[in-house]
Parts: structure tokens; C-alpha cells; sequence
């Protein structure tokens, strides 16, 4: 615990965000997503990379793990482009719906992306930008503004 926060700072109505790093893996005017599957969450939709930031641990460090872990590929921090924070919430919801979501853009890697989590996802494919298919809405936001705007913060509410 910090020394400049008492052990309950969390308590008295203050939210706790859960924050997650997303990379979208693009080549050209192509993604990489992977189809959901045995996560309990939207299985059966296609999903860019991503994954929870571990205690301890930044954004890109998360993002860099995630990546390796999911598509076997070696991400450096440096190539990771900020694309948006976006914030989901739930109003008057608990509190693991309310989330922040660091997206970073990636045109650099090395290695071949392949499947590496077959327990969390059936397929693994690149896909045209102008031919997405079902992709998980909040990532699909994101998607579709890639080349333009973008805010630097996005606030959903579900």
C-alpha cells in the first residue's frame, strides 16, 4: 500500500476501473482479430487482441504480454501507437463493468501471428477493414474510426 493513501481509499463510493490493453494488429488496410470462444464472455464474436493489466504491471507492458500470449508474436513498447482510452461503464452497475480500455495500434511485430490460446479462441484471421465480421461493439467502435476521428477518450455507457 502507498504511503499516501490510507489501506480503505477505495471505499466511500469511489469507482475501482478495471483496465485492459488492446492491440490491433494492422497490416495495411487489414486486422487480425481472433474468434471468442469458453471466455464467457461474447464467445462467438471476433475480438482484436486483449487482455486485463496484471497488478503491477503498465499498459504496455500488458499489451506486449497480451500479444505474445494470444498470437505468439513479439511486440516492442515502442511500436505501440495510442489509439484511444475508452471508458465503459454501467451506470449505478458494479463494479467490474466499470472499465478502462487503453487501444494501441500495431504495424510493426515480429513473428508469425498464430493461435495460442485455443481454450479462448477458435480461429484466428486477418480481416479487411471494410469487411469486418461480427466483432465485439466496443472494439468494433474503435475499428471503424481507425483512420480517422478518434477521440482521445471515449466515455460508453451501457
Amino acid at each position: 500500500m502507498s504511503e499516501h493513501y490510507a489501506a480503505d481509499d477505495h471505499l466511500g463510493g469511489r469507482s475501482l476501473l478495471v483496465a485492459a490493453a488492446y492491440v490491433v494488429l494492422r497490416r495495411d488496410d487489414e486486422v487480425l482479430l481472433q474468434l471468442r470462444q469458453g471466455t464467457g464472455y461474447m464467445d462467438g464474436w471476433w475480438a482484436t487482441l486483449a487482455g486485463h493489466v496484471d497488478p503491477g504491471e503498465s499498459v504496455h507492458e500488458a499489451a506486449v504480454r497480451e500479444a505474445a500470449e494470444e498470437a505468439g508474436i513479439v511486440v516492442a513498447a515502442a511500436d505501440l501507437v495510442p489509439l484511444t482510452v475508452l471508458h465503459r461503464f454501467e451506470r449505478g452497475g458494479p463494479q467490474v463493468e466499470q472499465r478502462m480500455d487503453a487501444f494501441f495500434e500495431v504495424r510493426r511485430w515480429r513473428g508469425t501471428p498464430t493461435l495460442r490460446e485455443p481454450d479462448k479462441s477458435a480461429d484466428l484471421r486477418w480481416f479487411p477493414l471494410d469487411d469486418l465480421p461480427r466483432v465485439v461493439p466496443h472494439e468494433r467502435f474503435v475499428l471503424e474510426r481507425l483512420d480517422g476521428p478518434l477521440p482521445a477518450v471515449v466515455s460508453l455507457p451501457s
